[in-house]
């Protein structure tokens, strides 16, 4: 008799950092230019040294190493989408995601065989990195995009078809996780698609798992692996050493599974209000090593129909939606706009504003803009629900944007956009740049100057952009900010803390390439649309004046800015398109945004993508870029807004329904 199969892992959600989990730190002598791990030694629990998250960096290199004889073998992946092709029906138009995808094999064998719309998500950036170039090598036309399997972050693509394979489910510390996963891909799904799901036999493996086991991966590295059940009995927790044969232990990684039977696989799809549950009979599994085959062995395949759309509770009561629309003050003064106040063009804002919230006849508004009693009326009468485009700020100063917000959610009032505490993170603007740099999204390199600090060194690189590090709407950056020598820099520093006082001043890079925005509506696992991408277009605008969006494009009408900037829907090849919308769908989760948000990019002289600006609660205004991308879309100023209200009610609904 052969061996009992080892548990292994099979699937891949791993996450950013590609680096081996290694217990303890390097320490010892050199061998051959490498450092030892140290290793924990004998442990007598397992469990205990699990990390929670022992997902996010345990998929890399040395995953495609251990795992390689089952995930890297052509004629297991052939047979897998065979099956996958022949029990879904899947036709070459059809859209396919294939969730925790990993190194892309399945999404990648769909292409050659002429399937167009194929996308694949995992958490690993490396995987997705070796899917990516595997995919250039061959010229097949796959999207990979790196991203949790419990959010969605795909735009509010809809999909004919989703695959969950090689045992890319239960990686999970709490089942409840999974059960997100499941909901998340129901949000993906087209009503009636369906999802394949592969997924090793928990009943089998907990009365089959060995406790000890080792095997040669490779002519140099062999690996040695110790298991146990959970204390609960529902997960098997791996200790996995590898060893290089002259460099010593290279890794000492611990890894879980949770064990699912036929029954509470069954009742966990039926609870998340999947139909159609269909086990089918399992393919045999090859292994180049002919070693064990683990978790690959066993395992279940099964298919089930999505579950039908409910449409979310919404806020609504008997008849009309009552909806309060919270504004500025007009009759306060503003800093941002020119003079200091409200004028023509703000006043004609508002009414095409008024005319188009009009044209949504299941919702009845009414207007509040009078700061002085802001408080004393939202307290008094709290309104059943807060559109908030008050985007200047209580009593129209921008630094305290977050304010009104936050009052609104100390009376309990629901309300569309971001909540404060992003509201405050985005308009520091340096700390924003420090974000988006930890999630390996380019920037344009900076110097910072506190508010007392005087320039005592030119920034590495000119010219150079000024900008105020906490503004709003452009403010302080005018045409004048662009500077080329010490004379122009020393010049916009003393004008800006002349204007706006002692105030930190940001020094930038000048990026002079092309300039894109991004513009999302929804809620990451809810609905969830990315608009069509705007390009800032500068053709017309005269060479002598440098090529930026500031104060002069917003606000005064009789500048160049104003008349001669244009925006057009841009033209970008699928790498490009796809980077932008990765890097905005993680600054959109990671920063907090909510129901909508607008990102901008620029490029540098050598074509790197940079991110200039994040705008949660983005300007609303008619002839904003927000409202230009709808336009790109088919949607007129009206659907924009009616998609804002419905991506706030949806999230609204579904956080009480889960407080319940």
């Amino acid at each position: 008799m052969g061996e009992t199969p080892v548990p292994r892992r099979g699937g891949a959600v791993g996450e950013e950092k590609v680096k081996t989990r290694e217990m303890i730190d390097r320490k010892g002598p050199q061998r051959n230019g490498s450092a030892n791990v140290r290793t924990l030694g004998p442990i007598s629990d397992l469990e205990r040294h699990l990390p929670s998250e022992w997902w996010r960096t345990l998929f890399n290199s040395l995953y495609l190493k251990t795992d390689g004889d089952v995930v890297e073998n052509p004629e297991n992946t052939r047979q897998e989408v065979d099956m996958v092709v022949r029990l879904l029906g899947l036709q070459p138009n059809d859209y396919i995601l294939d969730m925790c995808c990993g190194q892309g094999r399945h999404s990648l064998e769909l292409a050659r065989r002429g399937f167009r719309h194929v996308t694949g998500c995992d958490r690993s950036r490396y995987l997705i990195r070796q899917a990516r170039r595997r995919a250039k090598l061959e010229q097949l036309s796959v999207s990979f995009h790196e991203g949790d399997a419990r959010k969605s972050r795909l735009g509010g693509r809809q999909f004919h078809a989703i695959l969950l394979m090689g045992n890319s489910f239960g990686y999970f510390e709490q089942e409840s996780d999974d059960e997100l996963v499941l909901k998340n891909l129901a949000q993906l799904l087209l009503p009636h698609g369906l999802v394949f799901v592969d997924l090793a036999d928990g009943e089998w493996l907990s009365r089959n798992f060995e406790q000890r086991t080792w095997e040669w991966i490779d002519e140099q590295h062999f690996v040695c692996r110790e298991r146990a059940l959970s204390k609960d009995g529902r997960r098997i927790v791996t200790r996995e050493v590898i060893t290089h044969a002259e460099k010593g232990v290279i890794a000492d990684q611990f890894y879980a599974e949770r064990l699912y039977t036929r029954d509470q696989l069954k009742d966990l799809l039926e609870k998340v209000g999947y139909e159609s549950v269909r086990f089918h009979e399992p393919l045999e599994t090859n292994s180049t090593r002919g070693q064990d085959l683990g978790m690959m062995a066993h395992r279940f395949i099964l298919t089930v129909k999505a579950p039908r759309r409910v449409v979310p509770a919404t806020l609504a009561r008997a008849g009309r939606t009552k909806v309060t629309v919270v504004m500025g003050d007009p009759e306060l003064p503003d800093q941002v706009k020119v003079d200091g106040k409200f004028n023509a063009e703000d006043f004609d804002t508002i009414n095409r504003l008024k005319a188009a919230l009009a044209e949504l006849p299941e919702y009845e508004f009414t207007y509040l803009d009078n700061h002085q009693n802001l408080m004393r009326a939202l307290a008094a009468n709290p309104p059943h629900f807060v559109l908030n485009l008050c985007d200047e700020g209580f009593r129209n100063d921008a630094f305290m944007e977050l304010h009104v917000p936050a009052l609104l959610e100390m009376l309990d009032i629901p309300y569309t956009g971001a909540g404060p505490a992003c509201l405050g993170l985005c308009y520091n603007k340096g700390l924003v740049n420090a974000i988006a740099q930890s999630l390996d999204i380019p920037t344009p390199l900076e110097s910072y100057i506190g508010p007392d600090d005087s320039l005592a060194t030119l920034p590495a690189t000119l010219p150079a952009l000024l900008k105020p590090n906490f503004g709003d709407s452009s403010m302080g950056i005018t045409q004048d900010a662009v500077v080329h020598n010490a004379e122009e820099l020393l010049e916009y520093i003393q004008w800006m803390r002349a204007t706006y006082g002692k105030c930190a001043i940001l020094i930038q890079e000048f990026l002079t390439g092309p300039e894109y925005t991004i513009g999302i509506v929804g809620n990451p696992g809810l609905t969830y649309s990315i608009l069509p991408p705007l390009e800032v277009d500068y053709s017309k605008l005269d060479p002598d004046l440098p090529a930026i969006l500031g104060y002069e494009s917003k606000w005064l009408p009789d500048s160049p800015y104003w008349s001669d900037v244009l925006y057009k829907e841009a033209s970008l090849d699928s790498d490009t398109r796809r980077q932008l919308y990765d890097y905005a769908n993680v600054l959109y989760e990671r920063l907090g945004c909510r129901d909508y948000a607008r990102f901008d990019f620029r490029t540098d002289a050598n074509g790197v993508i940079k991110l200039l600006e994040v705008n949660p609660n983005p300007g609303w205004c008619w002839d904003g870029k927000f409202n230009l991308m709808a336009g790109l879309r088919g949607l007129r100023y009206a659907d924009l807004l009616n998609m804002i209200l419905k991506a706030a009610q949806e999230r609204i609904a579904v956080a009480r329904a889960a407080a319940k």
